[in-house]
């Protein structure tokens, strides 16, 4: 008949190879703030591209819709004037 000693034993054996695991181990309590933070992380970065993807939407909805923007820009971007226009600019 097996002491006691040796259950006690093989119990607390096992505690240990939990609480390795647990702390340690695949899955273990670092793991899984690491895994949360890279979540977090990710979700910030997603918001602040839905925000750059929702700007472009409507920019381009914009340009599609009148020809004021693409005038504008055609003005602003590449310098372009109307026909009788004289540009003038100042500097300081």
């Amino acid at each position: 008949m097996r002491s006691p000693n040796w259950v006690f034993l093989i119990l607390l054996l096992l505690l240990a190879g939990l609480q390795y695991r647990l702390w340690v181990g695949d899955g273990s309590l670092a793991q899984v703030s690491d895994l949360q933070q890279q979540i977090a992380d990710q979700q910030g970065e997603n918001q602040q591209l839905q925000e750059r993807n929702r700007i472009l939407e409507a920019e381009v909805l914009e340009l599609k819709s009148g020809m004021e923007t693409v005038e504008e820009r055609a003005r602003h971007e590449l310098g372009m004037l109307k026909e009788g226009e004289t540009l003038y600019q100042l500097t300081e």
